[in-house]
């Protein structure tokens, strides 16, 4: 029989574009719900502008990751959705490159990831600094 857990965490990611990672809170929720057992964990972050990704962190990474989004989605004039600060349109185009989502597998109550990899909350939205990420445990 599975059980279905989930719970939510807050985030506070600042007035500047952040890659924040989550896996010692995906690791300490496990802890608490997969009792050592199988399953998903889904990680969903219920925002329009941020997203989640399994990344290297530390190594340089994510900041290349940054990089790599201002060089595709410029925080210029350019977007149609003009609200907020200069260019927060692009922000809104951010979960289609960076999903609001992940599911990983979860093995004798662990996450499964490989040896550098590492749950993390993208977001380029320096105007909404408060992030709510629910995570949910299918076991």
């Amino acid at each position: 029989m599975s059980t279905f857990r989930t719970h939510t965490i807050n985030v506070t990611t600042g007035s500047t574009e952040t890659v924040a990672d989550l896996t010692a809170d995906c690791e300490a929720y496990l802890r608490e719900v997969a009792g050592g057992g199988d399953g998903l964990l889904n990680i969903f972050v219920p925002h329009a502008t941020a997203g989640i990704a399994i990344l290297e962190t530390g190594a340089g990474s994510d900041t290349d990751l940054l990089l790599a989004l201002r060089d595709l989605l410029p925080a210029d004039d350019r977007w149609r959705h003009r609200h907020g600060s200069p260019g927060h349109g692009r922000d809104h185009v951010l979960p289609a490159l960076v999903p609001p989502h992940a599911t990983l597998p979860v093995i004798g109550g662990g996450l499964a990831l490989g040896t550098w990899q590492s749950v993390c909350l993208v977001d380029t939205n320096v105007d909404n600094p408060d992030r709510r990420v629910r995570l949910s445990f299918l076991g």
